[in-house]
């Protein structure tokens, strides 16, 4: 490649997973952040029967905003994909780099990321293992309570153990008290999530939580703010102010509708009305939890701001959202850092990891 010519970026949207349309808003203001002297876009849907088509990056700036109307358009089969430099005859498609706006399963598990290292190209964002630890909520809030990261307190269900003894399940959860929310492990964009009263109302949401996962957690409800900052990796990484979630919705919480369906559902608060001292822990603690879930590129770190003043950490989102109501992108610019810019290093990011990671010894001799 002459040192003129720009890096081919492949940009990864659509999936296999339950926010298959929130990916493809992402995707669109990925696309349109790309500083053109720079890099080139390759656009690669996944749809949701697993079939990878080429999309028109004029299709995806114009198409609909609302998730319910959005899709991905017809296409062409993708050729196999290789790094650039790669033997044309066998890998037409030659990329420098992957940038996968995929959210969920099969996209921000490591899947993909595995995909991208065995295929030898550098991928944007966390590698194989962080990813896997922040899909994964339960093995998530393990390693955090290990590290004597604060945390809600939290009960772990599996479908098996669940279908064997309901009733010593369903027990178990109970001591949690109530309220509570229970979710899919494995999920996002609280899909699968529900606010549960009392007794009487949790079968009926672990059995909805079970329809997107085989494992489900129960964690106790806290009382206090709901705050977000941003990671943007680096070094020093770069660590935002907070903003904040005002929910409004019917629903009680940040769920889907609220966050996606309703306009009126939540308000996002940035900066957070929150004190110096609290911002300054809450910074330290989102970069505590980035580096111990193995972290790399980007992450939206959850937290609640208890009236009390504690700090607890809800979850970490390695593949955080970029559509037009995204906390992600408005944290970074609140940091100073426009969305060409924020594309820019997490692209520049990857490629140095892979440049590190291509660099050690694959062999003892």
């Amino acid at each position: 490649m002459s040192r003129t010519a720009k890096l081919r970026v492949g940009v990864l949207l659509g999936g296999q997973s339950t926010e298959h349309e929130i990916s493809i808003l992402s995707a669109r203001n990925v696309v349109a952040a790309l500083d053109r002297n720079r890099f080139e876009p390759v656009l690669v849907g996944i749809g949701k029967d697993g079939r990878w088509l080429m999309q028109d990056e004029r299709d995806l700036l114009c198409g609909p905003t609302d998730p319910r109307r959005v899709s991905l358009q017809p296409g062409l089969p993708v050729p196999a994909l290789g790094p650039a430099g790669s033997d044309a005859a066998s890998r037409p498609t030659q990329l420098d780099v992957i940038f996968p706006v995929l959210h969920g399963t099969l996209g921000e598990d490591g899947a993909i990321q595995g995909l991208c290292e065995v295929a030898g190209i550098a991928c944007v964002g966390a590698g194989i293992l962080g990813s896997a630890i922040g899909m994964d909520k339960d093995v998530m809030k393990r390693l955090l309570r290990e590290a004597d990261v604060p945390i809600a307190e939290f009960r772990t269900l599996r479908r098996d153990l669940f279908d064997r003894d309901p009733a010593g399940a369903l027990r178990e959860i109970e001591t949690l008290g109530f309220p509570m929310f229970t979710k899919p492990a494995n999920a996002g964009s609280s899909v699968g999530v529900r606010k549960v009263a009392s007794a009487a109302q949790l079968p009926a949401a672990i059995r909805h939580a079970f329809e997107f996962d085989t494992k489900v957690l129960a964690e106790a409800a806290v009382v206090g703010r709901e705050i977000e900052l941003a990671v943007l990796d680096g070094h020093p990484p770069t660590v935002s102010g907070a903003g904040e979630i005002v929910v409004e919705h019917r629903d009680g919480f940040y769920s889907y509708d609220a966050k996606y369906v309703d306009e009126g559902g939540a308000r996002l608060e940035i900066p957070a009305g929150i004190p110096a001292e609290s911002l300054a822990r809450a910074q330290t603690l989102a970069l505590r939890a980035f580096e111990v879930l193995e972290c790399a590129g980007m992450a939206r770190v959850d937290m609640f701001l208890t009236p009390a003043g504690k700090l607890l950490i809800n979850e970490i989102n390695t593949i955080p959202g970029f559509t037009a109501i995204s906390m992600y992108p408005k944290l970074m610019a609140l940091a100073g850092v426009s969305p060409t810019e924020l594309v820019s290093r997490l692209i520049d990011l990857a490629l140095e990891r892979h440049r590190r990671a291509r660099a050690l010894k694959r062999s003892a001799r």
